[in-house]
């Protein structure tokens, strides 16, 4: 189920970065996170609500398993902003999305720091699929071409991206090893949206910044945003819960793939051949993992 899952979850979370570039180019990423929270709050608050769960968790866990759900939280949300912002000041997608899924990467070493193993043919599923992932989501003969993006807007959303999938890698660790198994894999993702909706609210507020979305375009965008990534996530984090941390977390990270071909298919953007081999590499990894 956790394999399910977390492959369900790269193919939600592709289609929502997908459409979050839009969004963020339109409204501004502050704006994007913003909105697409509070959809997503909604919608799995209610099902906490009327499924009864919320009084359940109340009376079965202690007030540090909420603060650690809440560190969790912010985590998420300061790389999350770094990735819309990286969204908004670049073009260059196809660089940006694979800096950040490397998170998974960091995720799977602080895993087995912490105790996790692995099979050796799942050990070998996973490598696969990292690498393939580098690899289907780098066109490397654009990079090569796009001198322009050796500095400036370049440089401005690589090191957003690298402080973005830090951060991811942290923050999934810290919700498979200490935050799923107390909470389930619903409330993290209900403290997540309302953490986030809370930060963002007070700084707009203490900064003065406008929250109005001026392009009344953008919102079947942010709806469809919230929806896609806040299924993305509690796909992810009951994941956690039935399977390997490093194994949920590997396919999940197979998201930027899933951006990469829907880039492809719409917007008609060429795939390499280092795409491409990415692509059977990652189908590979898939295989063995599943074994």
């Amino acid at each position: 189920m956790g394999i399910i899952l977390g492959l369900a979850a790269a193919l939600l979370w592709g289609s929502a970065d997908f459409f979050a570039c839009g969004a963020c180019r339109r409204i501004g990423s502050f704006r994007t996170l913003l909105y697409m929270q509070f959809v997503g709050f909604v919608g799995v608050g209610a099902y906490l609500l009327v499924s009864g769960e919320l009084p359940q968790l109340l009376a079965q866990t202690s007030a540090e398993d909420w603060a650690w759900a809440v560190f969790f939280a912010l985590l998420n949300m300061i790389s999350s902003l770094a990735l819309y912002r990286a969204f908004e000041i670049t073009t260059a997608v196809s660089i940006v999305s694979p800096i950040a899924a490397s998170y998974g990467a960091i995720t799977v070493v602080l895993a087995f720091l912490s105790g996790e193993t692995v099979t050796a043919v799942r050990g070998a599923g996973i490598l696969l699929a990292l690498f393939g992932v580098v690899l289907a989501a780098t066109n490397f003969e654009a990079v090569v071409s796009r001198r322009d993006y050796s500095a400036g807007r370049f440089g401005g959303g690589i090191g957003l991206a690298m402080f973005s999938a830090v951060g991811y890698g942290v923050a999934f660790w810290l919700l498979g090893v200490r935050v799923t198994p107390a909470l389930g894999g619903v409330a993290p993702v209900v403290v997540a949206r309302l953490t986030t909706i809370i930060c963002l609210t007070a700084i707009a507020l203490l900064r003065g910044l406008s929250l109005r979305v001026a392009d009344r375009t953008a919102w079947p965008i942010i709806i469809a945003v919230g929806v896609l990534d806040t299924t993305a996530f509690v796909a992810n984090a009951i994941g956690l819960t039935t399977d390997q941390i490093s194994v949920v977390t590997v396919l999940a990270s197979l998201f930027t793939a899933v951006t990469v071909v829907l880039s492809w298919i719409f917007f008609k953007e060429r795939l390499a051949r280092s795409q491409l081999a990415g692509i059977v590499l990652i189908l590979a990894g898939i295989v063995l993992v599943s074994l």
